[in-house]
C-alpha cells in the first residue's frame, strides 16, 4: 500500500510592501492508495498551493512530505521517480494540452520519458489508454482542438495515467467541463481509483460532488484546516460554520446525482461523441 504523509506544512509568500502571505498554515493529512481525498474550498483557500507542493513545482516553507516514508526529492532522478507514482490532472484540459501536438505525442512522450514499457509497445499502450478512459483509439492522431472539453479532460487522464502513477491529485478536473459531461469524467475517476486501487486527492469547491466521490473531505479556509471527516458526515452534521455556508452553497446533492453515485455501467463513448 502506497502512503502520501503530508505533515504540519506551511506555506507563505513574500509579497513586496506588504510582508509575506500565509497561504497554508500548518497543514496534514494522509493519502493512502485505494482511498479518496476530498479537499474543498473556496478560490484562494489554499487548495492549488498544496497541488503545486506535491508536484514539487513549489516547496513548503515548512513541513515534511513524505511518500512510503521517504522526503520528497528536489532534483535528478529521484524526482523523476517520484513524479511517476505522483500525477496531476489539471482544471483546464484546453491549456494543459499543447494545440501542436497530436493525442498521440501527448500519451507516448511520458511512456518513453519514464520507459513503461518497451518502444514496441508503445502504440499498444497509447490504444489501451484511450480504451481505458473510454475513447475510440482512432483519436490518437487528431490535435486537441479537434475534441470536445470532455474528451480533452479524458485524454489528461490518459497522459497521467501513463506512467502507471499510485496516486493521483486531480484539481477541479471537472469545472471547466458541461454540466451534461461532469458526471461522466467523475465517474470515470471513481472507476479507475476502484481498478487500478489508485490513491486520489480531489481538489474542488463543490461539496456536492465531494461527498458522492470521496471517503474523507477536508475543508479548507484560508490556508487552515477548518474541519475533516468522513464525506457522510462532514456534509450531513458539519461543524464548522463555513462548511455550513460551503454546503448551503452547494446543489442538493440527491437531485443533482439521483442517490449516491455510482460508476459508468456503459462505454461511455456516446457520451462524448454527443459533446
Amino acid at each position: 500500500m502506497t502512503t502520501l504523509e503530508f505533515s504540519h506544512v506551511t506555506r507563505r509568500y513574500r509579497v513586496r510592501g506588504a510582508g509575506d502571505m500565509l497561504a497554508l498554515d500548518d497543514v496534514s493529512f494522509t493519502l493512502t492508495s485505494g482511498r479518496t481525498i476530498a479537499l474543498v474550498g473556496q478560490s484562494g483557500s489554499g487548495k492549488s498551493t498544496i497541488a503545486k507542493i506535491l508536484t514539487q513545482l513549489e516547496t513548503p516553507t515548512s513541513g515534511t512530505i513524505l511518500l512510503d516514508g521517504t522526503p520528497i526529492p528536489r532534483r535528478g532522478r529521484a524526482l523523476r521517480a517520484y513524479r511517476q507514482h505522483v500525477r496531476m490532472v489539471f482544471q483546464d484540459p484546453y491549456a494543459s494540452l499543447n494545440p501542436y501536438h497530436t493525442i498521440r505525442h501527448h500519451l507516448e512522450r511520458p511512456l518513453r520519458l519514464h520507459r513503461v514499457v518497451p518502444r514496441d509497445g508503445i502504440e499498444g499502450e497509447v490504444r489501451r489508454l484511450l480504451d481505458r478512459v473510454r475513447l475510440s483509439p482512432e483519436l490518437a492522431d487528431r490535435h486537441p482542438h479537434e475534441l470536445s472539453g470532455g474528451q480533452r479532460q479524458r485524454v489528461a487522464i490518459a497522459r497521467a495515467l501513463a506512467s502507471r502513477p499510485r496516486l493521483l491529485i486531480a484539481d477541479e478536473p471537472v469545472s471547466m467541463l458541461d454540466v451534461s459531461i461532469r458526471l461522466g469524467v467523475l465517474n470515470l475517476l471513481a472507476d479507475l481509483q476502484r481498478d487500478e486501487n489508485l490513491g486520489v486527492l480531489y481538489i474542488t469547491h463543490d461539496l456536492a460532488t465531494a461527498r458522492h466521490f470521496s471517503d474523507e473531505i477536508m475543508v479548507l479556509n484560508r490556508g487552515v484546516v477548518v474541519e475533516s471527516g468522513p464525506a457522510d458526515e462532514v456534509i450531513l452534521h458539519p461543524r464548522d460554520p463555513y462548511t455550513r455556508r460551503l454546503r448551503d452553497a452547494s446543489p442538493n446533492p440527491d437531485a443533482l446525482f439521483g442517490g449516491r453515485a455510482t460508476p459508468d455501467a456503459g462505454p461511455g463513448r456516446a457520451e462524448e461523441a454527443q459533446a
